[in-house]
Order: structure tokens, then C-alpha cells, then sequence
């Protein structure tokens, strides 16, 4: 994106590992009006702003391979990722999920219709809403039960626009949110995320504490079985998965567009990113 002062990224950390691969890199805004065919690959990294255009967004990853460019990730994965409903075809493929309610907008009695969802309401009798398509924690509402007040801008927000509700996961406040990175299809490292006291969202833009960790045996069998599920080569991808009230391990997102990949909680994985990032080419080529 043009301006990044507001946000955490590390995509500078892949610069040397890159060139020590006979590789330049150059940062292109993806608002900006390019001549693609200039550049031998486009990478996705963070246009962290494009859920504010996501048609224009797309438009412009088909422009990228209309021009013969290899994209990673491709713009068909772009755009199946992109309109959070994928969920529910990985809840129909098998794969853990939080339980979600899809809606088409939010009315003010659907406080009662939602009544009788037990298991949403089931964590602390808060809910969460949060928009098809979304990134940044931006629109997510905590819903109480309790509090009808708190739907009000819940109700403004999504009056004609289409959201999800899911119980609310109190293990992400008590011990937080764990992500898995792939690169070219293989696991790379993991990082355990927590928000900071008195919140639930796990970014660093609003406090969250990162810390290297590693994943439990269910967290990889479960990514593999959300990657399975997508059959796609991808360059890159991060899993998302957070504890369930019964212990169980269940995939809150699966981020195939524009994941943060922290790389400096593993210092050897831009390294691995560069190197599948060249095999990837290879085969192409």
C-alpha cells in the first residue's frame, strides 16, 4: 500500500536473501498505475488498505496476469480468500472452524433470532460480527447478550452490508491465537499472538504480544488438512488457529493474500521464503 507509518511490516527483511538469489527487489503500491511487464514476478506482501476497494484490488491482480507475470498467490486464490465464506467451504470439506452464522445484514431483533444458537452464545454470552470481507480487525464488534446497547453500531454498520457471527473464544484472551507459516507448501515457524489486557484483537497495531513458539501436533495436522483443502500451489500462506471451549484446535482464518509473516521470529525464514520462491519460479519457467 502507499502508506505504510501505521502499520508493522517486515518485508525488508527479505531484501538480501532475495538478492543473494540474483534477485532485486522493488516496492510497488498496488493503487499505483504500472507498467507490470517491467517486473519478472509479482509478490503480494502488504496492501494491507484493500478491503476498502477489494473490486479495484482484484482487478488489478488480473491486470498483473494478463501481462504474462507470474503472481504469488495466484488471483484465483486471491480471490476465493478474499470473501470470508471460504470458511464455510472448509467447515464442508471437514476441517475445524469456529461455528459462524452467516448473514446477509443486521436487524434489531436479530438479538432473538439468534437466541437460540447455543454454542455461539456460549462463551461468556458474547458474539462476535465481523464482515464478509475484512482485514485489520476492521468492523468486528464484541455483541453481549446482556447489553443490547452494543448492537447499535453493530446494526449501523451492517444495516445493508453482509456479516458473520461467531462465539466468542475466550481462549484467545487467555492464551491467545496461534499462526502457522507455509512457504511453498512446507511449514516454515509458528508465533503464538495474545492482546493486550482488557482486548481481544491479537494485531500489533492494537497491542498485541508476538512471541515465537511451536505448534502442537493438532495445529499441524489441522493447517495441513485447511491447505489440503485448497489445492492450490501457494507461495506462501498463514493458518490461524485458536482453542475452542472443549480443547479442540479450530482454524479462525486462513490468510492466503496479504499475511504478515513475521519473519523476525525465526531468523532462517526469509531465507526459506526466498528459496520457495525460486523453486516456484523454476517450475513455471
Amino acid at each position: 500500500m502507499e502508506d505504510l507509518s501505521d502499520f508493522v511490516a517486515y518485508d525488508h527483511l527479505l531484501y538480501e536473501p532475495l538478492a543473494a538469489l540474483g534477485w532485486e527487489v522493488v516496492n510497488v503500491p498496488w493503487t499505483a498505475d504500472v507498467d507490470w511487464t517491467k517486473y519478472d514476478a509479482v509478490v503480494i506482501r502488504s496492501p494491507w488498505d484493500y478491503q476498502k476497494q477489494p473490486s479495484r484490488f482484484l482487478n488489478v491482480l488480473q491486470e498483473i496476469e494478463a501481462c504474462g507475470v507470474p503472481l504469488f498467490n495466484s488471483a484465483d486464490v486471491c480471490r476465493w480468500n478474499l470473501d470470508k465464506r471460504y470458511l464455510r467451504e472448509l467447515h464442508e470439506a471437514g476441517v475445524g472452524i469456529i461455528p459462524t452464522r452467516w448473514l446477509d445484514c443486521l436487524r434489531p431483533d436479530d438479538l432473538c433470532d439468534l437466541d437460540d444458537l447455543g454454542e455461539l452464545w456460549q462463551l461468556g454470552q458474547h458474539i462476535v460480527a465481523k464482515p464478509w470481507i475484512g482485514a485489520g480487525a476492521d468492523d468486528t464488534f464484541v455483541l453481549k447478550q446482556s447489553d443490547p446497547a452494543t448492537w447499535v453500531q453493530a446494526q449501523q454498520v451492517y444495516a445493508a452490508k453482509p456479516l458473520m457471527v461467531q462465539g466468542f473464544v475466550q481462549s484467545i484472551c487467555d492464551v491467545g491465537e496461534y499462526s502457522l507459516f507455509y512457504f511453498g507448501g512446507a511449514y516454515s515457524h509458528a508465533i503464538l499472538k495474545r492482546p493486550k489486557h482488557g482486548d481481544f484483537r491479537v494485531q500489533e497495531e492494537h497491542g498485541g504480544e508476538i512471541s515465537a513458539t511451536e505448534p502442537q501436533s493438532s495445529h499441524l495436522e489441522l493447517a495441513e488438512q485447511a491447505l489440503n483443502a485448497v489445492a492450490q500451489q501457494l507461495l506462501y500462506a498463514r493458518v490461524d488457529i485458536v482453542h475452542l471451549a472443549d480443547g479442540s484446535p479450530a482454524v479462525i482464518e486462513l490468510e492466503l493474500i496479504e499475511p504478515s509473516l513475521y519473519f523476525p521470529f525465526d531468523p532462517d525464514s526469509p531465507d526459506r521464503f526466498a528459496k520457495a520462491f525460486c523453486a516456484m519460479i523454476e517450475r513455471i519457467c
